[in-house]
């Protein structure tokens, strides 16, 4: 679904998007609170979703939609024509899977639809490195403490996560399979109540796990 107050840009994403063999636009919408009822309408699996928009911005419409139980299979990737840190730390504590400024190429843009369908957290280099910033003098208590029902294994691969690394490089770095990797991750989510990737790449910074040295 997209949402966006600009008609000529969601037709424009929607061409681009619908060529794909496997991908369709289900519908559209041009503010916030439209976002909301159209989703619960059709439950998309990715929404690409403005910030700036009238009625309801993006950032309260992704919190709804995330916070929304029968959208639970629903992910947000927020659009955005900023590098605004708030708008960052904002989409992803509302439950966003990724954050995307709007002058990426096209081919960037289909890769990041399939990468959040997949349950991948997307996130630009360059703002996962603030991020880490942000977050690394300021562990949060409450997510530590939630660290200790985690397994040694578990809490080195949630600190890859919130580095940045996909999971065959998290499967290189700790020499073990991606099949490996990937049941990690599953026992991660369930521990920690994570909706997805992107929420475990929060705990790991509320944590203090992320440290410069890391690749972003």
């Amino acid at each position: 679904m997209l949402v966006d107050d600009q008609p000529l840009l969601r037709e424009s994403l929607a061409v681009i998007i619908d060529k794909e063999p496997d991908l369709a636009v289900v519908a559209q919408a041009a503010d916030g609170a439209d976002a909301v009822m159209r989703a619960r309408a059709v439950r998309p699996d990715v929404v690409l979703m403005d910030v700036r928009m009238p009625r309801l911005d993006g950032l309260e419409a992704t919190r709804r939609i995330c916070a929304d139980p029968v959208l639970d299979r629903t992910r947000v990737v927020v659009l955005s024509m900023f590098e605004l840190d708030e708008y960052v730390h904002e989409a992803l504590r509302a439950g966003a899977s990724g954050f995307l400024l709007k002058d990426a190429h096209p081919e960037d843009l289909l890769a990041a639809i399939r990468r959040t369908h997949r349950g991948e957290s997307l996130f630009a280099p360059a703002i996962l490195t603030r991020l880490v910033a942000h977050y690394l003098d300021a562990p949060r208590p409450g997510r530590v403490g939630r660290l200790r029902a985690l397994t040694t294994r578990e809490v080195d691969v949630l600190a890859l996560i919130g580095g940045g690394r996909s999971n065959d490089e998290i499967a290189e770095a700790l020499v073990i399979s991606v099949k490996t990797v990937k049941t990690h991750i599953t026992h991660l989510l369930a521990k920690l109540a994570a909706r997805d990737r992107a929420q475990l790449v929060i705990a790991a910074y509320d944590a203090g796990l992320v440290r410069p040295a890391q690749r972003p």
